[in-house]
This record gives structure tokens, C-alpha cells and sequence, in this order.
């Protein structure tokens, strides 16, 4: 068991039996994540969620005059939301409000990392904005089937992400539609080279081109009055400096910063990476190299797992992922990984730690976005067709089919699906899974699909024919 990080504050003793019926309810659902010998069912979810609500409500009444307590009740009531959050994806409920929850907190740690790195793309701002949108939806429409107690943490947690995505996207709302392409291209740059410095074989030619690229840049920002600026100091007084210039406070609002400031600033933190990571060639420093095989490790898992995702992902695999990177990076001490001996990483080994940490927080975001909102029981049907769907397109792209004999495997194939369906319902068993419209409409498509190209291949033959017997001179007209 993976545990979240602990939290060390004296428990009351009246909420002893909370804990202890939480620590159960949480080894109920590990138990259930575990079990691959058969698909995780809605209603052993669905049972274990309402014994979370029931053990929330027992400790609000408790903690009346005492609501911003946090201690270990709160920290393994997290690790059950989260489990619950992940299972109701496994199970194809992804647009309920429960599913809600693991997204939202992976969302929080990716925006509180984009604030402290002071670099983001514009793009990754617009698709966290969409997303909160959807969130608020969810728990609007489960007002009527979920919780209160549950809604109320919800949406104060989407308030929360939102009032950072508002700071981080006024930093960036001086950019003009010229300069913002080359921000965006400064910020795919800098993370580029961060993914050079941890490959197994540092690529030297690889970062000669991106640092070519740099003084590309840099020459085409001089018409805007735009240039890496002077500055002394060590490499990490420059560091400290430029996050200065880019600093957003928390106390009070600030203006917006310059345009030029911004840009600049990226600039010169791209010039100095590229020269200090050609320095270290991918050497850690060896105080910090048990934490960097250990995120090496995850981020490699993780990006393995997006690859494959369609085949081989229960979506409550992730938690451990996230419980093991919650621990990392709540260990660091004023935004520093510290060594044994309280002793702070230097600048090489702290922004790689950083850049493995947040890689691996977005890439947990990716796979819990992209989870499709079908129960794992029914993945290989809808796996299945998703291919076949694809197959079928890229036959209609390439300009159909010459005979309609062609179509017959893919039309045994849709027929023995087809065929699965009792009532016009896939079952397994007595169940009926979560996901029945996706799949029944993604069948339907393909039917579509598989039909037109039909029609048209005996269209082609039908002209064929007509024009073979024009040509034929022993038919008389």
C-alpha cells in the first residue's frame, strides 16, 4: 500500500472510529483495484462510496466549530475519495461527479507546478480552462444523486484551481498574436531540452539543434526590441533573478507583465539551461540520484502506460503512481528537493527533479482525461471497435473498395459483435456494464461506414458492367 503522506497532528478521540472505519473502507477498495481476475462492478463502487459519504457526514457533525482541521482522518478520507474518484472511471462512469475528484487534484498540482516553474504555453491554459467548465457541469447535473458534503468539496476545489489559472493566465495576457507563436515555440524549446537531460545517453546533437533554434529566435525577437538582457552573477543568481522578474504574487494582485519582460525573461532561462545541462551531460548529482532513478522510473511507466493505454489500463492503477509522487513532492522544503543532510540540490539536479515531477503529474492528467467513459468490462468490445472504425476509415480515405467481397471480414467481424448483444444489450453475466451508449453508437457508425462503402463499390461495379457492354460489339442495339 502506497500511503499518502502523513499528516502529524493529534487526533480527537471521537474520531477514532472514523479512521478506523476509513483505514477499512480504503483496504476494501485497494483490494478491489488489485483483483484482475475479474472486472470491478458499479455496485461495489457504488456500496463503498455511500460508506465514505456516511463516515464524512459523522465528521462534520464532530468538527462543527473546527472546520480547516487536517489530520490523519483527512489524509487517508483523501486516499478513499481518490480511489473512489479512479474506480468510477474504471467502471465507465467518467461524467458522474465522484470521477471528479482525482482530476481535480492531479489539475491543482499541475497548476501550482506551472506557477512556481513561471513558463507555460498558452495552449495548456485552454484546455485546463475547458476542462474546469466540464467539471462544474458533472457536479451540477449530480446534485440531484450525489452527496452535498461531497459537491461542496468539489466545486470549492474547482474555485480554488480556478482562481490559479486566473493569476497564471493575466501573466500572459500582454502577449500579442506576433509574439505569442514564439513564446509558445521558447516554451516547447526549454521542455525539449529538460526531456534531453534525463535520456539514458545524453543527445549531444540534438541540443546543438535546439540551441541553433535559439539563436534563430533570438535574431527574429530583435525587430520587437526583444533580447536575452545582461545580467552578473552566478548561473543561479541569474535564475533567481529572472523568477523574480516573473514572480506572481499570492498576497495582492499585480498588473500583467510586459510582453517583452516575459518573452525576455523565457529567452535568457533558455540560454542558460542549454549551457548548463551541455555542462552536466545528463550527470545528476549522486546526493539526489536515488530520487532521480525513482521519478525516471514512474515517468517511464507512465509514458509506457500512454501508449497502451487502450489495452492495459485500470484507471485505479494510477493511484499508487500518484500517492508515490505526492510524497516527493511534498518532502521538498520551501520548493527545494534537500539532500539527507537538509542540504539544498543544486540548480541542475533541483529543475530536473522538478521537470521529472511535473512530467509525471501530467502524464497521470492525460490518462485519467483520456479514460473513455466505458466499464472495463466492456473495453475489448469497444476496443475493438474503435480499430475497426479506424480500419474502415482509412479503407473509405484510400479510395473504398474495388468489390464488395472485400468488406466480408469486416462485416463477419461487426455481425459477431453485433450478435453479443442480448435485448440490445451487452451483458457480462447478469450485469449490465456502464457504456452501453458509446459502444452501441461507435457499432452503429461502423455499420454506417461499412455500408456506404459497400454501396459504392457496387455503384463502381454496376458502371463497369454498363460500360463493358457498350464496348462489346456482338450486342446489337
Amino acid at each position: 500500500m502506497t500511503d499518502s503522506p502523513a499528516v502529524r497532528i493529534p487526533l480527537d478521540p471521537r474520531e477514532q472510529p472514523i479512521l478506523d472505519k476509513l483505514l477499512a473502507i480504503r483496504t476494501n477498495l485497494e483490494l478491489l483495484k488489485q483483483d484482475k481476475s475479474t472486472y470491478v462492478k458499479s455496485q461495489d463502487v457504488i456500496d463503498l462510496y455511500n460508506q465514505v459519504i456516511e463516515q464524512v457526514v459523522i465528521l462534520n457533525e464532530l468538527r462543527t466549530n473546527k472546520r480547516h482541521e487536517q489530520n490523519r482522518v483527512d489524509t487517508v478520507l483523501d486516499d478513499c475519495f481518490q480511489l473512489i474518484s479512479l474506480s468510477f472511471l474504471t467502471i465507465g462512469k467518467n461524467h458522474e461527479a465522484p470521477a471528479v475528484y482525482s482530476a481535480i487534484s492531479t489539475m491543482k498540482r499541475l497548476l501550482d507546478h506551472l506557477k512556481e516553474a513561471a513558463f507555460f504555453s498558452p495552449k495548456d491554459l485552454e484546455s485546463i480552462s475547458g476542462r474546469l467548465q466540464e467539471y462544474r457541469d458533472y457536479c451540477e447535473r449530480g446534485k440531484d444523486s450525489y452527496s452535498p458534503h461531497l459537491l461542496t468539496l468539489l466545486e470549492a476545489r474547482i474555485d480554488v484551481c480556478q482562481s490559479i489559472l486566473s493569476e497564471l493566465e493575466l501573466s500572459l495576457s500582454h502577449l500579442t498574436p506576433e509574439l505569442r507563436p514564439k513564446y509558445e515555440k521558447l516554451v516547447s524549446i526549454l521542455r525539449s531540452l529538460s526531456a534531453c537531460n534525463t535520456r539514458s545517453k545524453f543527445p549531444t546533437a540534438e541540443v546543438n539543434d535546439f540551441q541553433e533554434q535559439l539563436k534563430e529566435l533570438q535574431a527574429s525577437l530583435a525587430p520587437y526590441g526583444i533580447a536575452a538582457y545582461d545580467s552578473s552573477g552566478t548561473v543561479e543568481e541569474q535564475i533567481a533573478e529572472m523568477a523574480e522578474r516573473l514572480k506572481i504574487s499570492t498576497d495582492h494582485p499585480t498588473p500583467a507583465p510586459e510582453a517583452k519582460n516575459v518573452i525576455e525573461t523565457l529567452l535568457q532561462r533558455c540560454l542558460l539551461w542549454v549551457e548548463i545541462i551541455k555542462k552536466k551531460q545528463g550527470r545528476i548529482d549522486e546526493r539526489f540520484q536515488d530520487t532521480y532513478d525513482k521519478l525516471l522510473d514512474i515517468r517511464n511507466k507512465l509514458e509506457k502506460l500512454s501508449l497502451t493505454q487502450a489495452w492495459s489500463l485500470r484507471e485505479t492503477d494510477l493511484y499508487s503512481y500518484q500517492r508515490q509522487l505526492d510524497r516527493i513532492d511534498e518532502a521538498r522544503v520551501d520548493g527545494n528537493f534537500l539532500d539527507s543532510n537538509g542540504v539544498p540540490a543544486d540548480l541542475h539536479a533541483q529543475r530536473t527533479l522538478l521537470y521529472l515531477l511535473r512530467k509525471s503529474y501530467a502524464l497521470i492528467y492525460h490518462l485519467i482525461i483520456s479514460s473513455e467513459p466505458v466499464s472495463e468490462a466492456l473495453l475489448p468490445i469497444y476496443n475493438q471497435l474503435t480499430t475497426l472504425r479506424r480500419c474502415l476509415i482509412e479503407v473509405k480515405k484510400s479510395g473504398g473498395v474495388s468489390s464488395p467481397r472485400e468488406l466480408y471480414p469486416y462485416s463477419m467481424k461487426l455481425n459477431s459483435i453485433d450478435n453479443m448483444r442480448k435485448d440490445g444489450k451487452f451483458m457480462i453475466g447478469d450485469d449490465i456494464p456502464d457504456g452501453q451508449g458509446s459502444i452501441t453508437q461507435l457499432l452503429e457508425e461502423c455499420f454506417e461506414l461499412a455500408y456506404d462503402l459497400r454501396n459504392e463499390a457496387e455503384e463502381n461495379e454496376s458502371n463497369d458492367s454498363d460500360e463493358q457492354d457498350t464496348k462489346d460489339p456482338s450486342i446489337a442495339i
